[in-house]
């Protein structure tokens, strides 16, 4: 069992089972609702979600049609993100885990519109553009 929250910490949410591999994705989307180089996400079945108090306060933005992005709103905190190609399924943001989760990243995605001053120093895979099927990013 994982617990996460927002920055207020109105928000708190438990995951019951384990997510699937880490993305750290570089999207000018990400980047603009994170504030920083990239997002970190990973999927999880929305089944195996369930908030343990504040779902009152939690808005979804869509942010390119069928892509809808969730956040605290008292606090702002990016919470997930979720698509309609892909129902079912959640992109929760790692940075609001509770705990890690001894998951290290997997890859990199969206490389061909990250920012001109951020660098990738791992030995992670890229990937420019989304390649990967059935991710939901």
């Amino acid at each position: 069992m994982m617990t996460g929250q927002c920055l207020c910490g109105g928000v708190a949410f438990e995951v019951s089972a384990r997510p699937g591999p880490v993305a750290l994705c570089h999207c000018s989307q990400c980047r603009r609702a994170s504030g920083s180089a990239f997002m970190a996400t990973c999927p999880v079945q929305s089944a195996y979600f369930s908030y343990q108090r504040g779902e009152s306060l939690v808005r979804e933005f869509a942010s390119s049609p069928g892509k809808y992005r969730a956040f605290c709103s008292e606090c702002g905190s990016p919470l997930y993100s979720r698509t309609d190609a892909i129902p079912g399924i959640l992109r929760l943001r790692v940075g609001a885990l509770d705990h890690p989760f001894g998951q290290p990243p997997a890859y990199h995605v969206f490389t061909g519109s990250m920012a001109d001053w951020d660098r990738i120093t791992d030995d992670l895979p890229q990937y420019e553009k989304l390649e990967r099927t059935n991710d939901p990013h």
